[in-house]
């Protein structure tokens, strides 16, 4: 099993933390056990699929779009994004947008988009702690102020900005928009919900999203619980949301609170899960095995070994407010306090 350090990134919206990225100048780096030290890519064979993020806005983002897997391949050589948020806290009153609430076709987008008038066609929601919303590539969003948020997607950086309500990057200049690039990647059908809906359970797994790049369950933990990974891929993640507790496998012991992420391969076969006297929140995240989640096949490319032979292609001309953007090699690792960023919002 393997804990890494986060990577605290400041944004001209807020700030973010990742928690577990193989993105290349901000790989994960192990900071308990033998392996202390060695990044993600030494520690797998082939590219790392999936990215992990917590999200906490002061503004709102950029409205943005990421092309599909076809799309990106064909424009950046890289893999396109489909990501999901689940929400842990929310000011009163915070929105994020998600889709569609009018018609809109290509011929038109430009011309509301010239003009700004492209946010009275998006779908705008109000969300509460525990709201989820998936996102497939092609459709817009984008996250308003005042909220905190986990963040699960494929590894990929290519983003396309829409609209940035014409204010400037933390440099003063204004940010490049991706109009032309973002009318071939958008999903223009309207939905009559973009809400995921679930039924939560204590002590038991939640099914929350289930694609094919990623299959996302929560736990809230009162309980000793154990978990068989011989369904999980390749590996299993575990995002710590509120709480903490302990983990346990093969005689190993490591503690996880919130703003903390577990990594546990295959090879670990059994978690047992010990929530502190407070419980334990958690989402649970693995990558299906080809064929098992839609018609689109996908698989963890490669396991876990000693050296890694693949990298992650991006396109820092596609950039976006850091959810996508060049590497910043300048990001310190830190320890992301989400407990504390919870702890503020009343």
């Amino acid at each position: 099993m393997y804990k890494f350090s986060s990577i605290l990134k400041t944004r001209v919206w807020g700030t973010e933390s990742w928690v577990l990225s193989a993105v290349p100048g901000s790989e994960s780096v192990v900071c308990e056990g033998p392996d202390k030290g060695k990044k993600i890519t030494e520690l797998r064979e082939g590219v790392f699929p999936l990215l992990v993020k917590f999200i906490d806005t002061s503004s709102d983002l950029s409205i943005q779009v990421h092309p599909d897997d076809a799309l990106a391949r064909e424009r950046h050589g890289c893999s396109g994004k489909t990501e999901m948020w689940y929400v842990i806290a929310a000011d009163k009153g915070a929105k994020l947008i998600s889709g569609l609430k009018s018609p809109l076709d290509r011929d038109s987008y430009e011309k509301i988009v010239a003009d700004g008038s492209i946010v009275d066609v998006l779908a705008s929601h109000e969300v509460h702690p525990e709201d989820v919303f998936f996102l497939p590539a092609g459709r817009i969003h984008a996250i308003g102020g005042g909220c905190f948020l986990a963040e699960i997607q494929q590894t990929s950086d290519i983003t396309y900005r829409i609209f940035d309500y014409n204010r400037p990057g933390l440099d003063g200049k204004p940010r490049q928009l991706h109009t032309d690039l973002a009318k071939d990647a958008i999903d223009y059908r309207v939905l009559p919900d973009y809400r995921t809906h679930y039924e939560s359970r204590k002590d038991a797994e939640t099914l929350l999203v289930e694609c094919p790049y990623f299959r996302t369950c929560r736990l809230d933990l009162t309980a000793p619980f154990r978990k068989e990974l011989s369904d999980c891929g390749e590996f299993l993640v575990l995002v710590c949301l509120g709480g903490g507790g302990t983990v346990r496998t093969k005689g190993e012991n490591y503690t996880l609170k919130a703003g903390e992420t577990l990594l546990a391969p295959a090879s670990d076969e059994v978690l047992e899960l010990l929530p502190d006297d407070g419980g334990m929140n958690l989402l649970t995240c693995f990558v299906p095995e080809r064929g098992t989640a839609g018609s689109r096949t996908t698989a963890a490319d490669g396991a876990f070994a000693s050296v890694c032979s693949g990298a992650v292609h991006g396109d820092a001309s596609a950039a976006n407010d850091g959810v996508g953007n060049a590497p910043d090699p300048a990001a310190a690792p830190t320890n992301f306090a989400a407990g504390q960023r919870l702890g503020k919002r009343k």
